[in-house]
């Protein structure tokens, strides 16, 4: 079944097509068995019905000729006394040949006839051969509708065996319905389907057109991209569908463009404090307690921008533009240098990539942190592949348990539940990488190394 359906077609054009195929070949497949069956009784009437009343009509005269004839033989071996009005012949032993095109269905019908017209029968053959045209009325007719008539009939004949009387043998033409049926089949099937199924694959371009807009809509649909709706066309349920559809994607509009009014909101809320308490720091005397104080106000900050950009992905305000990605991994890879940070990058050719740069900078950032804070230093690598281009940043930390590994990428997870800044942050940087890099169209994923240590992949595809 699974080997089939490859060949169906995908389409809902060509599925309609398809249903409608199949149903007007069925249609003409029951019309043809009702037809031939017609057809046969019609047969039945015109040759089997005629064939019977002949030979019952011409058995009496027959015998009566063969009783006036001298000898005891009365018909010679090989001869026939043949009954000028039905063409019925009276032979002395059986003239047929029963081995070919034998039709016992045909021998029934004819004994059953005989029968109620009184005649006994011994035995009785019945055969469709080849139609036998006397040479005397082919030159009579022409040769030409001779062959023609040879082609469209065929012959039965019959050899009726009278106990001990000799056998009485008949031939009558048998038309060859079945031909001409077949070929009539043929031309209404092709002229349906020409009829029909042209109009059906109309109609189910048609309607799918719009679907397929439609689909391709869905597929690109990105908030806030500033897309038109979408024409209404089509049948009347196509035309509410795709109305559905643009109305959906007005309230989405709407809910994200009130989501980032709120979120503006609550940074323009929390920073004005937070710079509040920077101000007051600034009085209490104790030096350790004042750097304290401030590092946990710079901590929040980052937190509370990580949690607005994290929530922000999904309507960047920042627009595609072409970068070199060497160079993009090469500037943050220096900002963690001028930091005395123990970070590596091997030179690695221009690359030109359409992307967000500052988002991407911030994704490579995070990554390049968690190997600094967790491993002590990192190694970073910019690896070109057919398709698609990878930045790996590799550590020699602890590495991360494999049952964990995907459960890192969620806001706020941390391996180290201690909950201190100092050994992590609020669980939000590989969640944002995440984000970023998916916005670009590309994954990230991360591996633990052999004899130790962690790669986190940025995978992005190229052209």
């Amino acid at each position: 079944m699974k080997r089939l359906a490859r060949f169906l077609p995908k389409s809902l054009a060509g599925q309609i097509a398809l249903l409608v195929a199949v149903a007007l070949f069925v249609a003409q497949a029951i019309n043809f068995g009702l037809l031939l069956r017609e057809r046969q009784a019609a047969r039945f009437a015109q040759v089997i019905v005629p064939t019977v009343t002949r030979l019952s009509d011409a058995s009496d005269r027959l015998l009566i000729a063969r009783s006036a004839l001298p000898g005891t033989i009365q018909i010679p071996r090989g001869g026939y006394i043949s009954d000028p009005r039905t063409r019925v012949q009276l032979h002395g032993a059986n003239p047929l040949d029963p081995a070919p095109n034998r039709r016992t269905d045909l021998e029934a019908t004819i004994r059953k006839g005989l029968e109620e017209s009184g005649i006994h029968v011994g035995q009785l053959i019945a055969v469709v051969r080849p139609f036998r045209l006397d040479d005397r009325v082919a030159r009579e007719i022409g040769q030409r509708r001779a062959d023609r008539l040879r082609r469209a009939r065929s012959e039965l004949a019959v050899a009726v065996e009278l106990p001990g009387k000799g056998w009485l043998a008949v031939g009558s033409p048998w038309p060859r319905t079945e031909v001409g049926l077949v070929s009539q089949l043929i031309a209404q099937t092709l002229i349906l389907y020409l009829v029909v199924l042209v109009p059906v694959l109309l109609a189910g371009r048609r309607i799918a057109r719009p679907l397929r807009t439609l689909g391709e809509a869905v597929r690109s649909f990105k908030p806030g991209d500033g897309t038109p709706p979408l024409p209404e066309q089509g049948t009347g349920e196509v035309r509410s569908v795709i109305g559905a559809y643009n109305a959906l994607s007005r309230r989405v509009n709407a809910m994200l463009d009130e989501k980032d009014r709120m979120l503006g909101a609550i940074g323009h809320d929390l920073r004005t404090p937070l710079q509040a308490l920077r101000v007051r720091i600034e009085s209490v005397e104790d030096e350790d307690d004042r750097a304290r104080m401030a590092d946990t106000i710079d901590e929040m900050s980052r937190t509370l921008d990580d949690i607005l950009s994290l929530a922000r992905l999904g309507r960047p305000s920042e627009k595609m533009t072409d970068v070199d990605l060497s160079a993009l991994v090469d500037a943050v890879v220096e900002d963690f240098r001028d930091l005395d940070h123990q970070v590596t990058f091997e030179e690695a050719p221009r690359l030109l990539m359409h992307l967000r740069p500052t988002l991407m900078r911030r994704a490579v950032r995070n990554l390049i942190e968690n190997a600094v804070k967790y491993g002590g230093g990192a190694e970073v690598l910019l690896v070109p592949l057919e398709g698609s281009v990878e930045v790996r940043v590799c550590d020699r930390g602890p590495g991360i348990p494999a049952d964990k590994i995907d459960a890192v990428f969620d806001p706020f997870i941390r391996l180290e539940e201690s909950r201190n800044r100092e050994t992590g942050g609020a669980g939000l940087g590989l969640a944002l990488a995440r984000a970023i890099v998916h916005d670009a169209g590309g994954s990230i994923s991360l591996a633990n190394r052999e004899g130790g240590g962690l790669t986190a992949t940025i995978s992005l595809p190229r052209g």
